[in-house]
């Protein structure tokens, strides 16, 4: 069943590889539900199993955001399921999704973002070394692109545009985008290239941009890792990844000046209400800054 559901996903839904695994991942823990009680079959499943699940997630301590999800993911099994006729109705119909809680991203402060890539730059100088042009350059492509830690990994030699000083990322979908880099991205990106990469390179790494100390194309958990470390001695500043960059990339766009509709294609949002929480992150640290500032505030 799984394996015929997860072939749905991949040639009728165009899922990422990331959401078909949350998917899957909350069908087999609704599967485990129903044997807890007592239920094998799964014609049998109704809509009070699935509030009982959802409601296991919540005790269990499930963020809003995660309950929300694993609810769209249910509902979208139970459509699926009815359609190809596993059950006799489409249960999940009715279920209601909850609402998710829309959190606030952490952001950098331009200070304090200047500060790492200077921070960066200065590792290279001291230690010339393959892994230090390698991390500045991605710590630079990550927050001069607002990229996804994914989008970055996926990088090919082709996907470089050294004229037009641009990046072209599979995104969301497999939906194709073009990004802008600027000019200290991309001299960090070609002293990698010209002068850090070669030493690593091995058969294996074909066109990859970015590789690891053995030679295979970089994955997410190390590009992570760089992440935290390159941000963890910034003042004020908590544990911060990729993500984080993204969030402060368009943050610091709208800042500066740039039209919501600009940002929404940078970051590749299918919909311009996911880029509009941006507007509030700005509000939110222009009020701080006016409280901390002003002498009447």
């Amino acid at each position: 069943m799984s394996a015929t559901f997860e072939g749905h996903l991949r040639s009728e839904r165009d899922l990422s590889i990331h959401s078909i695994r949350a998917y899957l991942g909350d069908l087999e823990s609704l599967v485990k539900h129903l044997q807890a009680l007592g239920v094998s079959d799964i014609s049998k499943l109704d809509l009070s199993h699935i509030r009982s699940w959802l409601a296991t997630m919540q005790v269990k301590g499930g963020a809003r955001t995660s309950l929300s999800r694993r609810a769209v993911s249910i509902r979208l099994f139970t459509k699926w399921a009815n359609k190809v006729g596993l059950i006799p109705t489409d249960v999940g119909l009715a279920l209601a999704i909850p609402k998710a809680h829309r959190r606030l991203p952490d952001v950098l402060d331009i200070p304090n973002a200047l500060l790492a890539m200077q921070s960066l730059a200065t590792r290279v100088g001291e230690e010339e070394t393959p892994a230090a042009l390698r991390d500045c350059a991605m710590v630079e492509v990550l927050y001069a692109s607002g990229a996804r830690v994914a989008e970055l990994c996926g990088l090919d030699f082709g996907d470089v545009d050294y004229e037009r000083q641009t990046i072209r990322v599979l995104g969301k979908g497999n939906k194709e985008r073009t990004i802008p880099i600027g000019n200290p991205a991309m001299s960090a990106l070609k002293a990698w290239l010209t002068d850090g990469r070669p030493k690593l390179a091995t058969a294996e790494s074909a066109n990859a941009v970015f590789i690891g100390i053995r030679g295979k194309r970089i994955d997410q958990r190390t590009v992570r890792t760089v992440v935290y470390e390159a941000l963890s001695a910034l003042e004020g500043v908590g544990r911060m990844g990729p993500h984080g960059l993204r969030h402060s990339a368009a943050t610091h766009l709208l800042e500066g000046g740039a039209d919501l509709r600009t940002v929404q294609e940078i970051l590749g949002h299918a919909s311009l209400a996911t880029t509009q929480i941006y507007t509030h992150v700005s509000t939110e640290r222009l009020q701080k800054g006016f409280k901390q500032a002003h002498p009447r505030a």
